[in-house]
């Protein structure tokens, strides 16, 4: 009955040989993926540089003004702090403290609102490794905590009775990446844990607001207690407050041994610690996946 001739096609024998589709769970990408990395990096600090006065100004103007009623309530009449004017000593640790905070806004915000908004299939169908997605993540909220510092320190540049010079500039890239990463950490952490907005505040100001303002922002380590003191010297915030503020000043308020090298050991480890309970709980997909 078919006697019409077949038209056939070139192609028509490469259905055969078509490679099959890879088993679930099998990659395709068995390299690092940078490309994917680099789009969700983007994409958050495209999110929160949409909103740069409320994301970078804001904090900024807001640590400004500490700057400018504790140098006035506390600073007169030459007072000095560890042999260096008190401006000087409370202007890095406000630097830092906007700088951490600003991390753990911006990473506990990206799950946490994919939860709520019904999008946090956009940030797990990707073909991006755990590793990779807190990579980008933490990227982005360092690069917040950046700006966030860079607009404060030009500030204080700028402003009349406050030197923010850097004695050794080392210090003050590594404390600061290595602060902001901890609370990049942890805001990530909450963000997992957290079901709404609440939770995430309720971590704000019950962990990290306390954890900044006694970890000697506005006040020297070694005046206190001896008590005092060891608690402080259990607060990881303190450890990066006061090497961000040897960068500047060349001298620090503690009095443990090799204060310097203890406080990046000890954000070194705290970070492991961190980035390994945060991959853990990622890749388990608690809360995350129904």
């Amino acid at each position: 009955m078919n006697d019409q001739p077949q038209i056939s096609r070139p192609d028509s024998a490469n259905f055969a040989a078509a490679p099959a589709f890879a088993e679930p769970g099998v990659p395709h990408i068995r390299t690092l993926n940078v490309p994917g990395m680099q789009a969700l990096y983007v994409k958050e600090v495209r999110r929160f540089f949409k909103v740069q006065l409320q994301t970078i100004w804001a904090p900024a103007i807001t640590t400004l003004l500490y700057l400018v009623i504790f140098t006035i309530a506390l600073g007169g009449a030459g007072r000095t702090v560890i042999g260096v004017p008190f401006a000087d000593f409370v202007a890095p640790g406000l630097i830092v403290m906007a700088m951490l905070q600003s991390s753990f806004a911006n990473s506990s915000f990206s799950l946490l609102v994919g939860k709520i908004q019904g999008t946090i299939v956009d940030y797990l169908m990707p073909p991006l490794a755990v590793g990779e997605l807190i990579i980008a993540l933490i990227g982005a909220a360092v690069t917040r905590a950046i700006l966030v510092g860079l607009a404060l320190w030009l500030a204080m540049l700028l402003w009349p009775g406050v030197h923010v010079g850097t004695d050794h500039f080392w210090a003050v890239a590594v404390f600061g990446i290595l602060g902001a990463m901890m609370l990049g950490f942890l805001g990530l952490i909450t963000s997992v844990w957290a079901e709404k907005f609440d939770h995430a505040a309720a971590v704000t100001n019950f962990v990290v607001t306390p954890l900044a303002l006694l970890s000697g922002t506005f006040y020297s380590i070694d005046r206190l207690a001896p008590w005092f003191q060891s608690i402080a010297h259990g607060n990881p915030v303190y450890y990066a407050i006061m090497g961000f503020r040897y960068g500047f000043i060349g001298t620090v308020d503690s009095t443990i041994a090799n204060p310097v090298l203890t406080a990046v050991l000890f954000l070194i480890a705290v970070n492991v610690v961190l980035g390994l309970v945060t991959y853990r709980l990622l890749a388990s997909g608690w809360k995350l996946k129904a």
